[in-house]
């Protein structure tokens, strides 16, 4: 996958109530995999994939272990956190 800059990125209400319940070494994993996002979205250390089925124009990215964020391409370089979790925010 070619690299991927991200400049903006919203935050749906949604991903923000999810975050705000992890703990606090989960939502300090997720600022460093962040940092490591807004330079290449495809960074091989956040096994980026594209999802399928209902989510099939959504991406999904590991912050650690289970926990995921779920996002979609909204501009050139531009992207929306929908969800963050475990595999149970793609229910």
């Amino acid at each position: 996958m070619p690299k991927f800059a991200v400049n903006k990125i919203d935050y749906s209400s949604y991903f923000a109530r999810a975050l705000g319940k992890l703990t606090p070494k989960i939502q300090q994993k997720f600022i460093e995999k962040e940092k490591i996002f807004m330079a290449n979205a495809f960074d091989a250390r956040l096994r980026t994939h594209k999802l399928h089925g209902k989510y099939k124009n959504h991406w999904s990215f590991s912050v650690c272990g289970s926990c995921r964020v779920m996002f979609a391409i909204t501009g050139k370089e531009a992207v929306e956190f929908i969800n963050i979790g475990d595999h149970d925010i793609y229910n």
